[in-house]
């Protein structure tokens, strides 16, 4: 769980680095630009209060990494993924999207840190721990963190805490390790399809027909 603070703290506090033009260049995320990834993660801090105060009385039906379900991979023509673009350029004022990510965002920190890890809360019909369910947020952070400097090789990037953690949930998403070989950040890159791979690269990790790369939703 302060991980989860951590990775979180890392990934806004980049947000608040963005300079205006920054705002405008691609992110690692099919078809969204850097104000879109923000638009998107206003909504992942919603997501996170809203699960915070969804308690739950069964017992638990995933973890961390079966929290996670395969989807196809993104290509910014998904109806919620076309959808975040243009509430994004509702904002305007990037100012404006920072100031709303500080705020729904600094709550959200704020829920996680005062929640009861042994709690349990429901989210997306599964039913986790809250330690559970703030550790998978590790991966999304810290993905998220490297879509946003994507594009932006002066800004600093998740931790190499958050990236080694984020790196052995996504193995266990995917069912066994990413050789050794891979640094974590090539490793969560390749692994979840952001970056295309090597004929090395594809080969080490099984070919075609391997394990990896997964897009999670």
């Amino acid at each position: 769980m302060d991980l989860f603070s951590r990775s979180w703290a890392a990934l806004r506090t980049a947000v608040d680095e963005l300079s205006e033009q920054d705002w405008e260049r691609p992110s690692g995320c099919a078809g969204w630009l850097v104000r879109d990834l923000v638009c998107h993660l206003v909504i992942d801090a919603q997501d996170v209060l809203i699960t915070l105060v969804t308690p739950a009385e069964a017992e638990p039906t995933a973890d961390s990494a079966t929290y996670w379900d395969r989807v196809e991979p993104p290509t910014g023509e998904d109806p919620l993924d076309a959808l975040i673009p243009r509430l994004a350029a509702a904002y305007g004022d990037p100012g404006l999207l920072a100031f709303h990510l500080d705020d729904v965002g600094s709550a959200a920190g704020r829920a996680a840190e005062l929640a009861d890890p042994d709690a349990r809360v429901g989210t997306q019909g599964k039913v986790l721990t809250v330690a559970d369910y703030l550790s998978a947020y590790v991966l999304e952070w810290t993905l998220h963190h490297l879509d946003l400097v994507a594009h932006l090789p002066s800004a600093a990037g998740p931790s190499a805490e958050s990236l080694a953690a984020a790196r052995a949930l996504l193995e266990r998403v995917g069912g066994g390790p990413i050789p050794a070989a891979f640094s974590d950040r090539d490793a969560l890159l390749v692994g979840t399809g952001r970056r295309v791979r090597t004929d090395a690269e594809s080969a080490a990790l099984g070919g075609p027909t391997g394990r990896f790369p997964l897009a999670l939703g």
